[in-house]
């Protein structure tokens, strides 16, 4: 068995890659981020408000870097000035506590039942076999004395061939109504995960 020395992942143009590195300049990526994307979406006939996306990259930025994930997109379609959903990217090593890890531990460990149990199923992907693992939760981030906010999430723990490591993919968004398009760019995303030993 192999270590994963590079994870590979391909999105569509409207998920933007979040600036993750404690040394990156996230006020400058931000604004000039928020002019490419008003630029396209003022080309596709609407217009933003370059602050409140601003805001909103920088926002989605830290959330991101309080995981610290390998990877992490946000995805912007043309017309919208906060990000519809987040994709983070991440590995997981065997260690002491697990020595070996499995599709089953994977969905142990990474399902809860906030709201039902998680809906789990077993895939297999270019690069290997698959948990994906469709649940909701409790968002943390919760109006003062208002209703929760849902959580929707689906997750792909991956167990490359020839690797004892896992590359897990979670998709989240909160945004009602959007759950099909989301669940189908997840899957259609996952397909592409690559890994180099």
């Amino acid at each position: 068995m192999s270590e994963i020395t590079a994870c590979g992942i391909v999105v569509p143009t409207d998920w933007v890659p979040l600036p993750l590195e404690l040394s990156d300049d996230v006020k400058a990526w931000a604004k000039n981020t928020a002019a490419e994307l008003r630029d396209r979406s003022r080309k596709a006939g609407y217009e933003l408000d370059k602050r409140t996306l601003r805001k909103d990259l920088q926002a989605r930025v830290e959330d991101s870097r309080s995981r610290d994930p390998l990877y992490a997109f946000a995805f912007y379609p043309e017309g919208f000035d906060t990000a519809l959903a987040i994709l983070e990217v991440d590995l997981i090593y065997p260690d002491e506590t697990v020595p070996r890890i499995t599709l089953d531990w994977l969905a142990e460990t990474f399902s809860a039942d906030d709201f039902g149990p998680p809906k789990a199923s077993e895939a297999l992907l270019p690069i290997g076999p698959a948990v994906r693992i469709r649940q909701d939760f409790s968002a943390e981030s919760r109006p003062r004395g208002g209703p929760g906010v849902l959580m929707e999430t689906l997750t792909y723990g991956i167990l490359p061939t020839g690797s004892e490591s896992a590359v897990m993919l979670l998709a989240s968004w909160t945004v009602p109504g959007i759950s099909e398009e989301m669940e189908a760019a997840a899957d259609s995303i996952a397909q592409t995960v690559t890994v180099d030993f």
